[in-house]
């Protein structure tokens, strides 16, 4: 179907929204990338992957509650749809079907550089 593949960061910012369930927000799921990938992300980066997943119907979003901490401002939950998991479940299942496809000999090649 067009449309539905993910791209490999939109694929990240998804697993990490699962990690992070039911506490997955924009700040989270950077650190939490960043953490687990060392990747240098960028909130913005984050934010606009988000939007797109949002508007593809793979995730969903929901404020929280006010809270003092943070100056009266919610912040916004996201949580993968059923349709998110079912569209990751096929980006998974079709990279396994590369790895599983590799010859053995890919992995006996001694890599110099």
């Amino acid at each position: 179907m067009k449309g539905t593949n993910l791209g490999e960061f939109q694929e990240l910012v998804m697993l990490t929204i699962g990690v992070l369930y039911p506490e997955a927000y924009g700040v989270a799921i950077k650190d939490e990338i960043r953490e687990k990938t060392g990747r240098k992300v960028t909130l913005s980066t984050v934010h606009a992957a988000l939007n797109r997943l949002e508007k593809k119907s793979l995730i969903e979003s929901s404020f929280g509650e006010a809270t003092k901490i943070r100056g009266g401002k919610r912040k916004k939950y996201f949580t993968i749809t059923a349709y998110g998991l079912k569209t990751l479940q096929e980006t998974r299942d079709q990279r396994d079907q590369f790895w599983n496809a590799m010859p053995e000999q890919v992995f006996q090649v001694n890599w110099q550089t």
